[in-house]
């Protein structure tokens, strides 16, 4: 469900570095990524260790419901593991930053 709310089309592009958190919107549903390294053991579980040190938190609210993930690139776009095994692909066109006040 939530792989059906985030994917789009991919863009050539890598994702940038950033001090503030960059999000993207489509409707209500936002996506919030940080440069804060992945914690959530949950998702961690999911991934190789060796990759585990690319892999940065995010939030993510999809039809009201909060979810934590991990995220990291894929050459052209913002791939992003849930706790629950969900995935989603996000263009790196629809990154905003949000600066923090």
């Amino acid at each position: 469900m939530k792989l059906a709310l985030l994917c789009a089309a991919l863009v050539a592009a890598a994702a940038p570095s950033f001090a503030d958190d960059l999000v993207a919107r489509r409707g209500a549903d936002t996506a919030r990524l940080t440069d804060a390294a992945c914690t959530n053991e949950q998702v961690l579980q999911q991934i190789q260790a060796q990759a585990r040190p690319a892999f940065r938190a995010a939030l993510v609210e999809v039809q009201g419901q909060t979810f934590q993930a991990c995220w990291g690139t894929t050459g052209d776009a913002i791939y992003l593991l849930f706790e629950d095994g969900d995935e989603g692909l996000i263009p790196v066109n629809e990154l905003k930053t949000e600066l923090s006040a």
